[in-house]
């Protein structure tokens, strides 16, 4: 049964995240044209074959969401093409209290009525647990969780920057599977895959192992890098960066695809599964990304482009 819940989660190798809508990270409303930006951004997505769209309730303070949702009563045919999760549990700073996380039944419960009344929908298909709560007592939790599950205000529980300990610990209170983690995983970002061959111990120590194990989706946030590797200029950059950039062109022209297809297909190649998360609103890059699924990395050029991020063979 976990295995099927979890898989629905990644119909798509790739997913948008939508960060990157409803303009800027203050309480200006949002305008006509970051909503006409919002149906380009879908369309893009939906042409690339790409139907899971990624929120958060912070994503420019709701204004993602709500520009989203916008969206969808301007075109309510999308409901039944498109699948869509959001994250919850991140709170700042405010009259209560300092920038903390929050993972108790009353907030939990009340984010996500947020979360849907600005997405203008009666269920997520997914709702992710942003950050970990130090302060997390998982039975509450799992109150929550099922209250909202029978409500049928979401379908399914991920989590995010989580670790397998802590999904293990948040699981043993569950009635439910965790069908997915979205963790941040880049060419530039290794701490995930060095500890898989015993080079590095962290917080990410057997997270992977946990996700295979128990059929958790892996979403990798931050998977382009913020393009660093992708034409961004790397003359300020360490000369791992150059090195590995240059690496990615050179492999563009062998495989005949975008920039953006030879950093994504790197992620796609790990036999864990992994569905990057993109964010660009351009809809030429969003096509150049889609261009990883029509690809697989040679494992002796999976190994290059790792031998070059990391700065030096593998030991």
């Amino acid at each position: 049964m976990a295995s099927q819940v979890a898989n629905n989660t990644s119909t798509s190798s790739l997913i948008y995240g939508c960060m990157g809508l409803g303009g800027g990270w203050d309480s200006a409303p949002i305008s006509k044209e970051q909503i006409q930006q919002t149906h380009t951004v879908i369309d893009a997505a939906l042409e690339s074959g790409i139907t899971l769209f990624d929120h958060a309730d912070i994503y420019t303070l709701g204004k993602a969401e709500q520009v989203f949702g916008t969206a969808l009563k301007e075109r309510p045919c999308l409901a039944d093409i498109i699948r869509l999760q959001s994250k919850c549990a991140i709170r700042f700073a405010d009259q209560n209290g300092p920038a903390r996380y929050d993972f108790s039944k009353s907030y939990l419960l009340d984010a996500v009525d947020h979360i849907l009344s600005r997405l203008g929908v009666e269920q997520l298909d997914t709702l992710l647990l942003h950050r970990p709560d130090p302060l997390m007592v998982p039975e509450e939790v799992a109150e929550a969780v099922q209250a909202l599950q029978q409500a049928g205000k979401i379908r399914q529980l991920g989590v995010s920057n989580m670790n397998g300990h802590q999904m293990a610990l948040l699981q043993s209170a569950l009635n439910t599977p965790i069908v997915c983690n979205q963790i941040e995983m880049s060419l530039t970002k290794l701490d995930w895959l060095e500890q898989s061959i015993g080079t590095g111990v962290s917080s990410s120590l057997g997270t992977i192992e946990y996700c295979r194990m128990h059929d958790v989706s892996i979403q990798a946030w931050g998977s382009l890098s913020q393009g660093i590797l992708t034409g961004k200029d790397t003359s300020s950059q360490s000369q791992d960066i150059q090195d590995t950039a240059h690496r990615v062109t050179q492999l563009s022209e062998k495989y005949s695809v975008s920039k953006e297809a030879i950093v994504l297909a790197w992620l796609m190649r790990h036999p864990a599964n992994i569905n990057p998360v993109i964010g660009t609103t351009n809809p030429a890059r969003i096509a150049a990304c889609a261009q990883a699924k029509d690809i697989e990395l040679s494992r002796a050029d999976w190994y290059l482009l790792f031998e070059s991020a990391r700065g030096q063979q593998v030991p």
